[in-house]
């Protein structure tokens, strides 16, 4: 649970991070946030791997953990709004599927952290995982995020915002406040069964399986991975599908599957009367219904002018409420109940908030999937 405090820690942050980030980004533009965020960002997790141990410099060493991870936190609160905001500026037509794409690449960004995972629990000998082997997945996910930085260099500005730069609000955060409040709290709702979704089955799972059911920790990670991997094919594939059935409609399929599925499925992993890998594939599939549109939806809220912060604000606030703390919150009601099927509570509470937004989201957006659909039918 302590561990699980010191992850949340990190969420708090977002939305500060993407208040901040989003301003200068609706006001100079998304090439230059993009490319400071994702710096900073990795020099953040680079320095999370190479802190002194406890041992050494005591409780320094914890603040110095935890600040590193607000700072991680922070950047990455404009980070994916950033992303999800240029894309659909540089190909409005084929939003829903270019979101998709961005969501895919970070899922896959998960399944190569569980790579990891799986092969310093291969090659490492079992008495260094614990001391030493999460510095590894630190430094190797810093490093990456150098490279990233690198790549990124050669982007040129949104065509979007660069042809209505001139009017760009000086303002932006006031402005989302004060003409598109409701689009910030729809779009939260909406995000709820995606960021309680991702909360349980990237950050808690592992730690649920293995620490609570007993499974094998090497097994655990094997069919992670694989549900990871299937779950990012399955956003691509609704990504492409949300060009075609309106995405509102594919998120409240999502969200009833999660709500209706979700005891079942920890009752299956509790009494082991599935194979794990095949329940992690079954459930990424069904989360891929909302992890596959909730960009789309989202980014179709909020004008080109005040769209970073719009999308950032509600983005990070959902995940902060729904994702940040869904592992913490899951573990309180095991001890609490005494049940291993206790963390269905939250995926049935965040998937009944979606499936409500869901009959909103339509009516109060069309800045980005109303024109893309003029668009084609041109």
């Amino acid at each position: 649970m302590v561990s699980f405090a010191a992850f949340a820690a990190g969420y708090l942050a977002r939305p500060i991070g993407g208040i901040v980030l989003s301003h200068f980004g609706d006001r100079y533009g998304r090439r230059r946030v993009f490319l400071a965020s994702i710096f900073v960002m990795s020099g953040a997790t680079l320095g999370m791997g190479l802190v002194p141990p406890f041992v050494q410099w005591g409780v320094p060493a914890s603040v110095l953990m935890v600040t590193l991870r607000l700072l991680q936190g922070f950047c990455l609160g404009g980070e994916l709004p950033g992303a999800l905001t240029y894309v659909v500026e540089t190909a409005p037509r084929e939003a829903p599927f270019v979101c998709g794409v961005v969501f895919s690449c970070v899922t896959l960004g998960v399944a190569a952290a569980t790579g990891v995972s799986l092969a310093v629990r291969t090659w490492l000998p079992a008495n260094l995982v614990a001391p030493v082997g999460w510095r590894i997945a630190f430094v190797v996910g810093g490093l990456g995020g150098l490279l990233s930085f690198a790549l990124r260099r050669s982007l040129e500005e949104s065509p979007e915002f660069a042809r209505m730069k001139e009017l760009a609000s000086k303002e932006p955060f006031r402005e989302v406040l004060r003409t598109h409040l409701n689009g910030v709290v729809f779009g939260t709702a909406a995000l709820a069964a995606t960021a309680g979704f991702n909360g349980l089955f990237f950050a808690h799972m592992a730690a649920y399986a293995t620490g609570v059911l007993g499974y094998d920790a090497r097994q655990v990670v094997v069919s992670q991975t694989i549900g990871v991997i299937v779950h990012a094919i399955s956003i691509l594939a609704i990504g492409r599908l949300a060009e075609h059935v309106r995405p509102s409609i594919l998120m409240r399929g999502g969200s009833v599957a999660l709500v209706a599925l979700a005891f079942p499925f920890y009752y299956a992993l509790a009494i082991r009367v599935m194979n794990p890998t095949l329940l992690l594939v079954l459930a990424g599939l069904c989360g891929g219904l909302v992890n596959g549109t909730f960009a789309a939806v989202l980014t179709d809220l909020f004008p080109t002018r005040i769209r970073f912060s719009g999308v950032a604000l509600a983005f990070n606030v959902a995940f902060t409420a729904f994702s940040g703390t869904a592992p913490l919150i899951a573990t309180s009601l095991i001890r609490i109940t005494g049940w291993p099927t206790a963390p269905a509570f939250v995926m049935v509470a965040c998937g009944l908030l979606t499936l409500l937004a869901s009959f909103r989201v339509p009516t109060a957006g069309g800045y980005v999937l109303g024109a893309a659909r003029a668009a084609r039918s041109i």
